[in-house]
């Protein structure tokens, strides 16, 4: 194995591994809602905290994460962050209650945060930047595939299993990273002594833990008062407070090694594709949240089947990354980025518009695979772009932001969107019942009208043959009048949802529309040939 020891596609093939795992896990969880509360007896505001602890600790931690991987070695922290990852995945599969389960995602985040940085530092570090392109274009068609294979692979495991085994499924990815970090990863060391600016970590970690929890929480409390102390609009203040004294406080320091150089930020290119990934992320997950909740909800489809529906997406997007990224290498991101932007946009309108109450899966395949082609366009050129001129010392700092604002973006994109479908449900499952409460007996009217306007209230659970209301009937009806109520209220709620689901979809498909029209602003063609990174870069690689 020591012929293996530094070879670029070999590091790349162990560090996209564990950039697998940690993306995965942010949607796996999703498809395995509806088990979770079954089987932990929990209610829907617990596991929603183990979907949104996981996703808040690694958003507010990988600023940080990533400067520590320029202090103290790229691959030190990859492995602490795949040791951490790894056990605490275990700890989850063994949880008890719903309090574990929320304790040992939050230290899965930790994990998460650590490792995730590193991948884009340690790329940086081994290809120069004339075949950045296509190792980017592999690390982003993992990206592209975790973010959609979640729903697959976790209904797949939550059928076969239950929902122990999608964190069950991390062990022997993790366990082989992480012997193959040790073999194939050279240490990649600081050649001077660096030191952690701490009031800018407590700053920014604070800053961002505050803005994403009051995102994640608004909806919940109405964007209002939590208690008679707290209230969203005051974490957001804090946030906000905490933001602008992070930057003031790091403006003073950039003489003196700040967690964020502003040389940095002053890359258009850098600054063009961050605002790009910020914007992607709010769109995907704002696209997938009420579309993944469709096939399942509305058309009844089993967690692996919706799952199935949406793989032709990825596996395109799989085979078409890394062309996109050498083909980024050669004439430049710029029309590549655009062009799969447009794509992925149209081929997720495309989708909506034939989402009817009765679709067949084979109904979204052809807009599944336009979006499919799009996606592939999308991740190789985006991190090739934003990386290339991006100096190898600065590269966990730079990867650091490049994914923090990837991991806001999701938070903010299933926050606002959630929101949003959470508004329109509640007018058009009472539109959709009051129409249709005339084919009821005149007893029970009233009630079937007052279970669905009281549903949106109550919130979405994410299962097959869900009939979206909260009908209290009159006991002892005849079973013929118990049927012809249940196929009514299934025809409410599946048009309701069809209906607010497309006015949903027009928020996320329009940001992911902005996002293509700012890549006009990208400087510059394609990457040069240069010195290899270990000449240039302020690191040494020890065997």
């Amino acid at each position: 194995m020591s012929k293996f020891r530094g070879n670029p596609w070999a590091i790349l093939v162990v560090v996209s591994l564990g950039f697998f795992m940690t993306l995965l896990d942010l949607t796996i969880v999703n498809i395995a809602i509806p088990n979770m509360i079954d089987k932990l007896h929990a209610g829907l505001d617990q596991i929603l905290w183990v979907i949104n602890g996981y996703a808040l600790v690694v958003a507010a931690l990988l600023i940080t994460a990533g400067r520590l991987g320029d202090l103290r070695g790229p691959r030190k922290l990859f492995v602490i962050g795949i040791t951490v990852f790894t056990l605490a995945s275990a700890a989850c599969g063994f949880a008890a209650s719903p309090g574990q389960l929320i304790a040992f995602r939050v230290v899965q985040g930790l994990g998460a945060a650590l490792l995730m940085p590193q991948t884009l530092t340690i790329l940086t570090t081994v290809f120069p930047p004339e075949r950045r392109g296509a190792a980017f274009g592999v690390w982003g068609a993992v990206a592209g595939v975790a973010t959609i294979a979640g729903p697959t692979l976790g209904g797949l495991l939550v059928t076969a299993f239950d929902w122990r085994w999608i964190f069950f499924v991390n062990l022997p990815i993790g366990v082989i990273a992480l012997v193959l970090s040790f073999i194939v990863i050279p240490d990649m060391k600081p050649r001077r002594h660096h030191r952690l600016d701490l009031v800018g970590v407590f700053l920014a970690s604070g800053a961002l833990f505050a803005i994403c929890y009051g995102l994640v929480e608004g909806q919940k409390y109405a964007w209002g008062k939590i208690n008679s102390v707290l209230s969203i609009p005051l974490i957001f203040l804090i946030g906000g407070v905490l933001l602008v004294a992070f930057l003031l406080v790091e403006k003073a320091r950039q003489e003196k090694e700040p967690l964020v150089p502003f040389a940095v930020l002053r890359n258009r290119n850098f600054a063009v594709m961050n605002f790009v990934t910020f914007a992607l992320a709010i769109g995907m997950l704002g696209i997938f949240l009420p579309f993944t909740i469709y096939l399942q909800s509305a058309l009844g489809m089993s967690a692996l089947r919706a799952g199935l529906t949406l793989a032709p997406a990825s596996v395109v997007s799989v085979f078409l990354a890394p062309g996109a990224g050498r083909l980024a290498d050669r004439i430049g991101g710029k029309f590549i980025l655009i062009t799969g932007l447009t794509l992925f946009a149209a081929g997720m309108a495309w989708a909506t518009a034939v989402a009817k109450p009765g679709s067949a899966w084979y109904d979204f395949l052809p807009p599944l695979m336009v979006a499919g082609i799009g996606m592939g366009c999308i991740f190789a050129p985006l991190t090739t772009v934003a990386m290339r001129d991006v100096q190898p010392q600065l590269a966990g700092v730079a990867s650091g932001l490049f994914n923090t604002n990837r991991q806001v973006g999701a938070v903010i994109g299933s926050s606002a969107v959630g929101a949003l479908l959470q508004n329109q449900l509640a007018s058009s499952l009472a539109s959709q019942a009051a129409q249709r409460a005339g084919q009821l007996p005149p007893a029970t009217r009233a009630a079937f009208v007052a279970g669905f306007r009281n549903a949106a209230k109550s919130g979405l659970q994410v299962g097959a043959g869900q009939s979206g209301s909260n009908v209290q009937l009159p006991k002892g009806l005849p079973e013929q009048v118990v049927l012809l109520i249940q196929r009514v209220a299934h025809d409410a709620f599946t048009n309701g949802f069809v209906s607010a689901m497309r006015v949903t979809m027009i928020l996320p498909i329009a940001v992911i529309v902005i996002a293509a029209l700012s890549c006009f602003a990208i400087k510059g063609g394609r990457a040069v040939a240069s010195a290899p990174p270990t000449q240039s870069a302020e690191v040494s690689t020890a065997a």
